[in-house]
């Protein structure tokens, strides 16, 4: 397969193609083993692992930022989080071959914990997207497969990868094969990063000026090692069955200057290495266990995906006196160790000609304990369980409708904590103060979603409205202490309800066909929130932070995206995507202002120059405009402009494919600040320049004969 025709459909979902359309398509279409067929009429993009490879970032969220509506909120070059039209973290799910990825999704300084080099594909699903995935899938899904089954007798990749601007490097090597039904895959990445670079010298902190060696943000360095083990047994008829053990372990320096002012005086020596780890640094460790099962009985389809997942974390700082807490005795901040159980079951059956019935049963127990001489996020307990059922009904040829139920119940069991040093109050009387009150709290909640999908040889139009929800987190009902990772005070809100969520979006696409010149993508879509969760900022202070409050507001988010690729000639290419989203709130002391941290709106403008059979020139225009519509006392943010340059190329060798792709980020060293990122609050400006070169070697192919 080209580069050519992957780029141009690149993330473009056309079930029922016509037989005249670019077959590349095949590449990036939804496979049998995808349960989201029922969700034609919902907008959604693919990503195959050929697209990660070409824009291979720091992280898996910032190498899939070019689809159209997704971004990244990143810490430095290493770590970041996804979002989806501007909603992240409990607002949207993770799923991983058909479990939901359960970290602790409320940290903003921490990554996903999955390895980008064992991703096989990503469906983006926008919108809600509670009718199969329950509680959070609120903003969307990212619906990951890492368990293709390899489809030769023995397969092996290793690629190799660097970074400028942290100085980063590491390799990745995968092996696996499939001979008499029986399937394996082992893989291995380790990288290694420095702290990286800023387009400053020094940076203002509270009206405290802080300068930067060599422009870099001290003790952001780190590494990461990621292994995988897969086996699996397939008969090619009816059944499939796979194991995949796996685990994810990140350790990386928070900026020394941000965790509060007493670096100043620390006795470390940030400067001296731009390489190592001090404190205050956190590791993050995660082990995965999980088997999917496929099973075909006549015309019913079963499925059965079981997980163990133990999510660890630790955060250490200096053991520094703060208020009247007196000095620690060890530097373990705060510690999560997080246990999470998973089951679902699912069914797929045809009825008569027309109609797809699919129903499922789902089910997640979750074991939180927290540790260390601070105080975030209090012990909890959570049990979910929900059920599903959909129809599909294809009307005709062109018409395609669909709609379901689902109905889930959650409880949550919150423990106490007060502080281990006593805090005197306005008498002189001294007592340990309460952080977090025991809590016990029930939800359930109702959910659909009623959805249309027309398209003829050229057109393709979709209409989908559902309404979603999520159970407040334990951080939003008890967190009751200082982020210093994120400058904060937080405060949560044990009356919390149940957050909902109901969407309309609209999809207009125009299928690039053979001797047609042009693709249009138009997405827009409506979101309204009767009681939407959000952390207030306020002009209060508590132990020398700004304090923000965990409150509900009635909210309206209104955006669209939008697609357009024009096909000059064999070799050139030109394509415009843009994204805006708008939000409002409606009610509460904050009425008529927008939510915190808004996503600005933004455009790309790409030249693609097209050469050989994989070859690729790319240059990036990405503009993003000011933000000025904030919640006080948050302050606007400056639009600004970067420009990029990417090349690829495969390169046919005796023993393999050789694949190299050389990027270039941020060409011109612009200073900018990204609005979503909180680093902004204390001056620091987004990652100056990167270059960096990705080199993939896979072995040819080989004809596999075997059933």
């Amino acid at each position: 397969m080209g580069i050519a025709p992957l780029m141009v459909c690149l993330m473009l979902q056309v079930p029922q193609m016509p037989p005249d359309s670019i077959k590349t398509l095949q590449t990036v279409t939804v496979t049998a083993q995808n349960k989201h067929a029922v969700s034609e009429s919902q907008n959604s993009s693919e990503v195959s692992a050929e697209y990660i490879e070409r824009h291979l970032a720091g992280s898996l969220a910032q190498s899939i930022e070019g689809v159209a509506g997704v971004k990244a909120v990143s810490i430095g070059t290493g770590l970041s989080r996804p979002t989806i039209r501007g909603l992240g973290f409990n607002r949207m799910v993770v799923s991983e071959n058909g479990i939901k990825h359960e970290s602790q999704q409320w940290g903003d300084d921490h990554g996903l914990e999955i390895d980008q080099f064992a991703v096989d594909k990503i469906e983006v699903l926008k919108g809600p997207s509670a009718l199969l995935y329950g509680s959070d899938a609120v903003g969307g899904v990212l619906d990951i497969t890492s368990n293709a089954i390899p489809g030769l007798p023995f397969e092996a990749s290793v690629s190799a990868f660097g970074r400028s601007n942290n100085e980063s490097y590491g390799f990745s090597a995968r092996i696996g094969g499939r001979k008499k039904g029986f399937f394996y895959r082992v893989g291995l990445t380790m990288s290694d990063f420095a702290d990286y670079r800023v387009p400053a010298d020094s940076i203002q902190y509270y009206s405290y000026w802080i300068r930067l060696k060599d422009g870099r943000l001290r003790n952001t360095a780190g590494n990461e090692m990621d292994g995988r083990l897969m086996l699996g047994y397939t008969n090619n008829d009816n059944f499939r069955t796979d194991i995949t053990i796996s685990d994810v372990y990140c350790r990386s320096g928070f900026f020394a200057n941000a965790h509060g002012m007493e670096v100043r005086l620390s006795n470390i020596d940030y400067d001296r290495s731009r390489r190592d780890v001090d404190l205050p640094y956190q590791w993050v460790n995660h082990m995965k266990v999980q088997s999917h099962t496929l099973w075909q009985v006549g015309t019913v389809g079963l499925t059965a995906d079981l997980a163990w997942q133990h999510n660890l974390r630790e955060e250490l700082s200096e053991p520094v006196a703060h208020g009247y807490m007196p000095r620690p005795t060890d530097s373990l901040e705060r510690s999560f160790d997080k246990h999470t159980l998973s089951a679902n079951l699912g069914m797929k059956m045809p009825i008569g000609e027309y109609h797809t019935v699919r129903a499922g049963l789902q089910g997640e127990y979750q074991h939180n304990r927290r540790g260390g001489w601070g105080f975030i996020v209090p012990d909890f307990d959570m049990v979910t369980c929900g059920a599903y059922l959909t129809d599909q009904w294809d009307a005709s040829p062109s018409l395609t409708l669909n709609g379901g139920l689902r109905y889930d119940l959650g409880r949550l069991d919150i423990g106490a904590y007060s502080d281990w040093f006593p805090t005197p109050d306005a008498s002189g009387n001294a007592s340990y103060r309460q952080r977090s009150e025991e809590l016990h709290r029930t939800f359930d909640n109702l959910c659909f979603s009623i959805g249309v999908n027309w398209h003829d040889e050229n057109w393709m139009l979709k209409a989908n409205m559902g309404k979603a929800f999520r159970m407040p987190i334990a951080k939003e009902l008890g967190a009751n202490g200082i982020n210093y990772h994120i400058f904060r005070y937080e405060q949560g809100n044990t009356t919390l309800d149940p957050e909902e969520s109901y969407q309309l979006d609209l999809g207009l696409v125009r299928y690039l066909l053979k001797g047609q010149r042009m693709l249009i993508e138009f997405d827009p879509y409506v979101n309204y929130f009767p009681n939407y969760i959000y952390l207030n900022p306020t002009a209060e202070y508590e132990e020398g932070l700004q304090l923000y409050r965990y409150m509900q507001t009635e909210a309206l988010r209104m955006g669209a995206e939008l697609r357009v690729v024009y096909r000059a000639s064999l070799h050139w290419e030109g394509e415009v995507r843009g994204a805006l989203c708008h939000a409002t709130q409606l009610s509460g002391e904050k009425r008529g202002y927008t939510l915190p941290f808004a996503v600005p709106a933004s455009a790309d403008f790409d030249v693609h120059y097209l050469f050989g059979d994989d070859g690729l020139v790319c240059l990036n225009l990405h503009l993003v405009a000011p933000q000025n519509d904030i919640v006080p006392p948050e302050k606007p943010t400056s639009g600004y402009c970067t420009i990029n340059l990417s090349v690829g190329n495969k390169f046919d060798l005796r023993y393999g494919d050789l694949y190299i792709n050389l990027q270039a980020n941020n060409l011109l060293n612009t200073r900018y600040y990204d609005h979503t990122s909180y680093y902004r609050l204390i001056d620091v400006p987004e990652p100056g320049r990167n270059l960096s070169i990705n080199i993939n070697l896979k072995l040819k192919k080989q004809e596999n004969n075997e059933n």
